[in-house]
């Protein structure tokens, strides 16, 4: 099975700039996108042989995520079940008989860090969630995560340690998952890669020069490693300030 996730930072605007002829190149069984920033009613789009499942912001041209699938969920859940999350449109499960798929866009901590207090509340009740249906099957939870683990996961780690997506506080938040049963797939393929990322800053030249942070990811319960067949990161796909990224799973 093919898993694609791609932050797509508008959905209509990527429309012409090759989304599908990305889609239907990629053929795959699940793919995930955040940001949509729209409503389902503003764009016709027709999937063939794709089931479509939405969630927006009550906010307008903001956030949302949605999940295009060939395979039919046993059931569909929209958000983590706390209030002053779901508002924003930013997760999706999908059940299966072998695992649940999440899909997330996990919220940014903003210049001046201004909503990094709210993020590690996200961080805490995301991690409770994804610990919850772990424990009745596995999980593959997906999406842009906005942060870079690791310094090998952005250009310039010195020089950003107090910028929003590798502060401490969020780095630590995401080894506290990956230390409750996850693994990141990219790095459990690639653990010493370098200079692989998914997002750009729009500002100076920096996707032509590849200076870019990795804060898009799969993560999976640990116990379906055996299960893992590849992960790729879509450097080259345009459109948006993130490219897609990619799993393959066999069930």
């Amino acid at each position: 099975m093919k898993f694609v996730s791609w932050n797509v930072n508008g959905l209509r605007a990527v429309m012409g700039k090759g989304f599908l002829d990305f889609f239907e190149k990629t053929n795959a069984d699940f793919f995930c996108i955040q940001e949509t920033k729209m409503q389902p009613e503003q764009l016709e789009l027709e999937l063939k042989g794709y089931e479509q499942y939405w969630n927006s912001a009550e906010k307008k041209g903001y956030s949302g995520t949605a999940i295009f699938t060939k395979h039919k969920p046993i059931s569909v859940t929209y958000g983590i079940g706390k209030e002053e999350h779901d508002k924003e449109g930013r997760v999706i499960t999908l059940e299966y008989e072998k695992f649940y798929l999440v899909n997330s866009y996990t919220p940014n901590s903003k210049r001046e860090l201004e909503r990094l207090d709210y993020r590690m509340i996200w961080e805490d009740e995301i991690r409770d969630y994804l610990s919850k249906l772990d424990q009745t099957k596995p999980v593959i939870y997906c999406g842009d995560l906005n942060v870079a683990h690791q310094e090998i996961d952005l250009k310039n780690p010195k020089t950003n340690t107090h910028s929003a997506g590798f502060t401490q506080e969020e780095r630590e938040k995401m080894t506290q998952l990956l230390g409750t049963g996850f693994i990141d797939t990219f790095r459990y393929f690639y653990p010493d890669q370098e200079n692989a990322y998914t997002w750009w800053s729009y500002m100076f030249h920096a996707r032509e020069k590849n200076v870019g942070w990795r804060i898009d990811y799969f993560i999976t319960s640990e116990r379906l490693k055996k299960n893992l067949k590849d992960s790729k990161i879509y450097a080259d796909i345009y459109g948006s300030d993130h490219c897609p990224i990619e799993i393959e799973v066999e069930f």
